[in-house]
């Protein structure tokens, strides 16, 4: 079994019980089952316990201040060529680990990430039949748990389902949105009971009714097909995996490692925010040196198309003409944006490209965009055009290119691709058999297909911001060019309005969708209007607030350059924006009400601070404690007005400066929808 090595010197004594000749039963939890181990977490908070019961299946338990969170849980798998692995299991051997250290990101919301936890192995054979074997890893955090586990015979295995259990044992309620529905993750979420949830995607954020919080995830999301929660009794959910074609889910070829299911508990919701299990549950850095990611503001052609002004495809108002990307080359070169994105610019959006892609070609240029020309006058102004290659969700022609395609944008300058698989749920089009067939967005295929897009990038030193992607799982951590990703409803249903995002919504992925990383959600609208006359639901200010509240290291400014000329003052808090943090701090929040957060620069002393709030005005005191002592700073607001209403007066807003201090409390009226956005600048 794999080993970790223990950093500082520092092992501590596992309180690990495991019995491998005789079992003792442990209360009425585990009546007819014999515990095989215990591991707990370094400040003996998290409690997870392993048994069998009587009929030989492994179970779990987790419980947190000695509350039981996890009741009882089983852990199994259907194989479509050697049937139910579940019963008749024997404990065979158990090994410990620990580790306590400390590692760096490359860039990210934090800089230091803390890894301390206690490990537990158990490996089991089954008695008859068979006698199949597979061993379960558990690591357990002081704010909660991962476990995967590990096939360790080299023959082919053909995975049906993956049945483990969740049963949430505390009544709750969840913050969740469908899986296995038509629009991928893109739904507004829904805040229910726990037993009125059907089939989830994660992250899936539970509230307990004596105040604890978990979330639902998993990590290192490789080769294999992404965990869905289907609730099937009262509160107890099991995995389902993202379906494919032929019924087989997931095939490996010899010894292979599952992913990580993660559950993170906190007695608070900054527990929640300020949790790194998912990143410490992945492999550190294969790339060696990125000094060549660069965390960075952007521009581009991309809102101008939603609101209907122009089009991606060819004609009269074709967008990513010449003459359009030049001007916002020199927008970008005159406020100190790095990065211009051009969607549109290649051939293949005239006609039918939806869930089709086939006439997609990433190295031809539209005649009107001249990409030799523009990369270099790009360069010339310190400015990189950000490549965009749509495919339509037909990887069988994106892959047919992909080299090619990634050799022409390095030819061009080009550091930074977003990728694009615009289609339904299940109309992905591979063609690995020969011909064509739809798969899921999160299948196994689709988990392959990714991960090759963002290895191939990297030999070229290209980063990569997938849209309509597979969920994230931590993988930056191990590909650092995988800079952030959609995989939610973002800010294009704004412009849409089908309907438009609602005030909760962008607070609601902070708990949620944000929980697992990096999001590309496109701020910065300065007129809150959509293509057709609609209003969008948010303050000015609450515009502003999202570059802190919402997490991604490639942030854009998503609006018209004129709408920004307009607004000079405004625009201000974009331009002194960073993107690369020191540290994060969770300062208060309440799902579906508000959120504030804070984060320090990397670069400086400085601070920038953002809160957001729903429908109902409301009060907030914002402590800043987090300041060092003894040092001078001035906050740099810019806030709701008295009259902030995102149906009203979105435009009403406070610009304004005072000297703060370590310690004072900053109180401010949040407007219907509205927000404050802070820079805290060290003297």
């Amino acid at each position: 079994m794999q080993k970790f090595a223990i950093k500082n010197g520092n092992r501590r004594k596992l309180l690990i019980s495991a019995a491998l000749a005789s079992f003792f039963l442990f209360g009425a939890r585990f009546a007819n089952a014999e515990i095989i181990g215990e591991v707990k977490s370094p400040d003996k908070s998290v409690d997870v316990k392993i048994d069998l019961d009587g009929e030989g299946r492994i179970r779990y338990i987790v419980d947190k201040d000695g509350k039981e969170m996890i009741a009882p849980s089983t852990m199994a798998f259907l194989m479509t060529d050697t049937g139910r692995l579940e019963r008749g299991l024997k404990l065979d051997s158990t090994a410990t680990d620990t580790k306590n250290e400390t590692w760096e990101l490359p860039w990210g919301e934090t800089r230091y990430v803390k890894d301390n936890h206690n490990e537990l192995t158990l490996n089991f054979t089954e008695v008859e039949g068979a006698k199949r074997k597979v061993s379960v890893i558990f690591r357990v955090f002081d704010d909660g748990m991962g476990f995967r586990y590990y096939f360790p015979e080299n023959r082919k295995y053909k995975i049906e389902d993956e049945l483990t259990e969740f049963n949430i044992a505390p009544e709750s309620n969840a913050l969740w949105i469908p899986a296995g529905e038509l629009n991928r993750y893109e739904y507004l979420y829904q805040n229910t009971p726990l037993k009125e949830v059907t089939q989830a995607h994660t992250p899936m954020t539970v509230s307990t009714k004596d105040g604890y919080y978990m979330s639902f995830h998993e990590a290192a999301l490789v080769d294999y097909s992404a965990m869905w929660m289907r609730r099937y009794s009262g509160q107890n959910f099991r995995t389902t995996l993202s379906p494919s074609p032929d019924g087989i889910r997931v095939k490996r070829d010899g010894a292979f490692y599952t992913p990580w299911r993660t559950i993170i508990i906190s007695k608070n919701l900054g527990g929640l925010v300020e949790s790194h299990i998912e990143l410490n549950l992945n492999e550190p850095n294969k790339l060696g040196d990125v000094s060549w990611v660069h965390p960075q503001k952007y521009v581009g052609v991309w809102w101008e198309m939603h609101l209907d002004k122009t089009t991606w495809n060819s004609g009269p108002r074709h967008g990513a003409n010449t003459e359009n990307v030049k001007r916002y080359i020199d927008f970008a070169a005159k406020y100190g944006f790095r990065g211009v994105l051009v969607e549109g610019w290649n051939v293949g959006w005239d006609g039918k490209w939806f869930a089709n892609g086939r006439d997609f070609d990433f190295k031809k240029p539209y005649p009107d965009f001249d990409m030799d020309y523009l990369s270099k006058y790009a360069a010339k102004k310190g400015v990189h055009i950000i490549g965009h290659h749509e495919t339509g969700a037909n990887i069988c022609n994106y892959e047919k290119q992909l080299d090619a395609a990634l050799d022409y944008a390095k030819a061009n300058n080009i550091e930074a691709i977003k990728t694009g698989y615009v289609g339904d749920a299940g109309e992905v089009i591979s063609c690995d058999s020969g011909d064509e067939i739809r798969i899921w967005h999160d299948g196994q295929r689709m988990s392959e297909h990714h991960l090759k897009v963002v290895e191939e990038a990297a030999k070229r030193h290209i980063a990569i911001n997938p849209h309509e992607p597979i969920k994230d799982t931590g993988l930056r951590r191990t590909y650092p060019n995988w800079v952030a990703r959609e995989g939610a409803r973002g800010q294009e249903y704004n412009a849409w309005g089908v309907p438009p995002n609602t005030p909760n919504h962008e607070i609601n992925l902070v708990f949620t969708r944000l929980l697992s990383g990096p999001m590309d959600y496109t701020p910065g609208i300065f007129k809150m209007e959509g293509k057709n006359g609609q209003k969008i639901q948010t303050t000015l200010a609450k515009q502003l607030a999202f570059y802190v509240v919402i997490y991604s290291p490639v942030q854009m400014a998503a609006d018209l350059p004129e709408n920004y000329e307009a607004n000079l003052k405004a625009f201000q808090f974009i331009r002194d924006l960073k993107v690369d943090w020191q540290d994060t701090k969770f300062m208060d929040g309440k799902i579906g009400e508000y959120v504030a957060i804070a984060r320090k620069d990397r670069a400086s002393n400085d601070w920038f601070v953002g809160a957001i709030n729903n429908e109902t005005p409301r009060d907030v005191a914002l402590k800043l404690d987090f300041l060092d002592d003894g040092k001078k700073y001035v906050a740099e607001i810019y806030r709701d007005g008295p009259n902030a209403d995102w149906r009203t007066n979105p435009y009403d807003m406070i610009i304004e400066k005072k000297p703060v201090k370590k310690g004072d409390v900053l109180n401010y009226r949040l407007g219907v929808s509205g927000g404050a956005a802070i820079r805290i600048k060290a003297q």
